[in-house]
């Protein structure tokens, strides 16, 4: 199945360097580019892609607005986020913004193309230590945790509260599987069933909702 791809990039050599990079790959077609949020929106809206890949900065509608208004929209598609920097407030506003994952605009192709099969497929956190590094260094300047948010977790057996916390700590499917002794399709479902229970979408929401809430504290604090 080919996963289709929109680039919004305010920058035409970026746009276009990213849909050569990807067009190269044998599962992805890059089906359009926007060239501000605006753009994206109504591009995303007129044509669902299965991932967008999202500039921060940008003019008329920044990417973090843009990012909002597509994942409240159209819940089924993704957002990549692209940042100059790893640990950028921008991007830990872009996840709780609904963008699913972030990639440095300096990545390899092959991290950019891989970047895209997992965000498509929703499988795992994106650079779980350096994503899991970003939502523990803002999150904790958020103060308190945020109360509506924590309410929601009474919904949730202990088991899934468990696993949601081993989800924020960056393991894989696998790693929770042997940390909690049980079978990898185990673990699949009890994270299918906190994401619904939640409301989330995935694993990025997950570990954001996690730090958030308080149920995971960064390191040090």
């Amino acid at each position: 199945m080919t996963i289709r791809v929109l680039i919004a990039d305010d920058q035409m050599m970026v746009r276009q360097g990213f849909t050569v990079l990807l067009n190269a790959e044998p599962d992805i077609e890059v089906i359009g580019q926007a060239v501000d949020g605006l753009d994206a929106v109504a591009k995303v809206t007129d044509t669902p892609p299965d991932v967008v890949l999202m500039d921060i900065r940008m003019p008329e509608l920044g990417g973090i607005e843009a990012t909002r208004r597509i994942t409240a929209e159209l819940p089924g598609v993704k957002v990549l986020v692209l940042t100059t920097f790893d640990l950028d407030e921008y991007v830990y506003e872009a996840l709780r913004a609904g963008a699913s994952g972030f990639l440095l605009k300096d990545a390899s192709a092959d991290e950019l193309a891989n970047a895209v099969r997992v965000i498509a497929g929703g499988d795992a956190l994106l650079s779980p230590n350096i994503t899991k590094r970003l939502i523990a260094e803002f999150s904790r300047t958020t103060g308190a945790p945020r109360a509506p948010l924590k309410q929601r977790m009474g919904d949730l057996t202990e088991r899934e509260t468990e696993v949601l916390s081993l989800i924020a700590q960056g393991l894989s499917n696998a790693e929770i599987a042997g940390t909690l002794v049980v079978a990898e399709q185990t673990v699949k479902t009890h994270v299918s069933r906190v994401l619904v229970k939640l409301g989330l979408r995935d694993r990025t929401q997950a570990a954001v909702f996690a730090y958030e809430t308080g149920l995971v504290r960064p390191a040090g604090y």
